[in-house]
């Protein structure tokens, strides 16, 4: 989807509710990240409450990031044409049902829907967060605004196991983990509350929405996720085989289609920009191993070593700590050294990893493990505070409006498939528990460096100096809205 003209931010900004917009929309993004892991402590208490198998448990837990991800691309182009503060609202309405809905899930198929339901209203309320900021916030503080932002996306997805891990512990009134899905129903209604200070923009006029693309999409994110959080606990039956080659041939279809239709989706001279094309892959694989990393650890510490979910918790507080850290010094980090903050923080991730697998297997080692989560946490910070900036400075003018809609496209998809393939690992014949979480910290080690070399092909050979000037770019195009 292109960018389309805008009102006057400064005119916009400066009414009576122009200084609660950012602390609203703010908060939305909060909780729709927060819900990404903040089930996966509860998940142990899930499936034995409800008899769940792993797979469904990994449904779950992958379904919400599924229809948060596939949603992403059409909710920018119907903000575009229907106003960005109805589909806020109307996205906030739909979580928050579906967050009830999971709160009250009598048996796992229920819990599953409610799951898809709450990620679909999630799905339409994250396009319109960028679409309002760049209405909102003039563009002299638009780069702290986007900094707050992409703080605020990396301390949910930490807070969500801490908080999980509280309320489960507690057992609020006798809720046990469905206290994880009630939690988030008052600040959404917050949210909600405080969007009647939203502006009512919309992009050009004429917007269409491509029906076409949006089909294919769907059944292409789909058919990609759904055979690897069923397929183990279904026997790999012949159409978990079958369902990533129709993800291939729907998705290049989609493609292939492009330029040959009127309203894309997605703006053609995307596929074009090497480097728009790296930066959608970095986002991508660095989370498939986020936040299936700390998916990883807190399975492992509640059900092979017994931890309770208060304990196991707090045993990650180092590295969600730190976290904050991290993404407080990103922007300067960027500023002075570009991509190769990418880089040094995806390796430290790597080394968290390696680091782990053997320390978390004893008494003492778990003591030595703190300082390492610490260091894994602040290159963590660091990077999700840093990666959409930095992408975007080294976008060509073109292709930066498509970009800014695909990355949380990317982050969403890779979170569901990554949950769900390091589930795979972990759940995979071992000689015991121990061996079988060094597996699955292979599997993170490995994602994370992939993802450093990928950030490598964002160097800009011609242009190695004025990282600044680039990061004020990306702050003028990352709230573009629609791809």
């Amino acid at each position: 989807m292109k960018g389309a003209p805008f009102p006057s931010a400064g005119r916009l900004a400066a009414g009576d509710g122009g200084r609660l917009v950012l602390p609203v929309v703010l908060c939305a993004t909060f909780v729709q990240l927060l819900n990404v892991t903040i089930a996966q402590i509860a998940a142990p208490a899930i499936q034995a409450d409800l008899g769940a198998g792993s797979g469904a448990v990994q449904l779950i837990l992958a379904g919400y990031t599924l229809t948060y991800a596939c949603l992403l691309i059409t909710a920018a182009r119907l903000g575009d044409r229907y106003g960005y503060r109805r589909l806020f609202m109307l996205g906030t309405v739909v979580f928050t049902a579906g967050s009830a809905a999971a709160a009250c899930a009598p048996d796992a198929a229920f819990l599953i829907a409610a799951r898809l339901v709450q990620g679909a209203g999630s799905g339409l309320v994250a396009p319109q967060v960028l679409s309002i900021i760049q209405v909102t916030v003039p563009a002299a503080r638009r780069p702290r605004a986007l900094g707050l932002f992409g703080a605020t996306m990396g301390v949910a997805s930490l807070a969500g196991p801490l908080i999980g891990g509280l309320l489960v512990g507690a057992d609020l009134f006798g809720l046990g983990w469905r206290s994880v899905f009630l939690v988030t129903v008052p600040v959404a209604l917050v949210s909600l509350a405080g969007a009647t200070v939203l502006p009512r923009t919309r992009g050009a006029a004429g917007q269409r929405v491509d029906g076409v693309g949006v089909s294919l999409t769907t059944v292409g994110f789909g058919a990609l996720v759904l055979p690897l959080a069923l397929g183990g606990e279904t026997g790999w039956p012949w159409w978990t085989w079958a369902a990533p080659a129709v993800s291939a041939a729907v998705l290049g279809c989609f493609a292939l289609t492009l330029p040959h239709r009127p309203d894309p989706l997605v703006d053609p001279s995307l596929f074009r920009d090497r480097r728009a094309r790296a930066g959608v892959l970095l986002v991508f694989v660095f989370n498939t191993g986020v936040p299936s990393f700390t998916y990883l650890l807190f399975l492992h510490l509640q059900s092979a070593l017994g931890y309770p979910a208060l304990t196991a918790a707090l045993t990650s507080a180092p590295f969600a700590a730190a976290a904050v850290l991290g993404s407080r010094g990103a922007p300067a980090l960027a500023r002075r050294h570009g991509p190769a903050v990418l880089t040094a923080s995806a390796l430290i991730l790597a080394g968290t990893a390696l680091a782990l697998g053997p320390l978390i297997g004893t008494a003492a080692g778990r003591w030595a493990a703190l300082p390492v989560q610490a260091l894994g946490g602040a290159a963590f910070g660091s990077f999700t505070a840093s990666v959409f900036a930095l992408v975007l400075a080294r976008v060509d003018g073109s292709a930066a409006g498509s970009v800014s809609g695909l990355l949380p496209t990317a982050q969403q998809l890779g979170g569901s498939i990554g949950v769900a393939a390091a589930g795979l690992v972990y759940f995979a014949p071992a000689a015991d528990p121990g061996a079988a979480f060094r597996h699955a910290m292979l599997y993170e080690a490995a994602v994370f460096t992939a993802t450093a070399l990928i950030s490598l092909r964002l160097r800009d050979r011609n242009r190695l100096a004025a990282p600044r000037a680039d990061t004020a770019r990306a702050a003028e195009t990352l709230g573009t809205p629609g791809t």
